[in-house]
């Protein structure tokens, strides 16, 4: 009978910082950068994300690595939506799209000018 082994995470972050990094700095360039090296770097990024172990490390990483943390939120929205986005950040656009919704959805009503000699002789 073959048993089928779990997938062993890795706890050595230097590639997945490495990579991080890298991604920081595509998204920060003031240069245009290549549209085959951006997705070869997010492709890495997204192999070695899917390898390490989730926990603290992983969660510090993210922390200071915004544009690694946006990825690993779109990888793993399956599983967990928008996990690492702040919920007051959240609530407060979900609050204003309400609003512009409703304000939206109200008729106007057009505005008429008081004529100052209406009922003047």
């Amino acid at each position: 009978m073959n048993a089928t082994q779990p997938h062993p995470h890795k706890t050595d972050l230097t590639v997945t910082h490495v990579l991080a990094e890298l991604l920081e700095r595509l998204e920060h360039s003031a240069v245009p950068v290549g549209a085959e090296q951006y997705r070869s770097v997010v492709l890495h990024l997204v192999s070695e994300l899917g390898d390490v172990e989730p926990g603290v490390a992983l969660g510090a990483l993210l922390d200071t690595h915004p544009a690694a943390a946006e990825l690993y939120e779109n990888v793993n929205y399956q599983y967990a939506g928008l996990c690492r986005s702040a919920l007051d950040a959240s609530l407060a656009a979900e609050q204003q799209a309400k609003e512009a919704i409703e304000k939206a959805m109200k008729p106007s009503t057009p505005q008429t000018k008081e004529d100052p000699n209406h009922g003047k002789s």
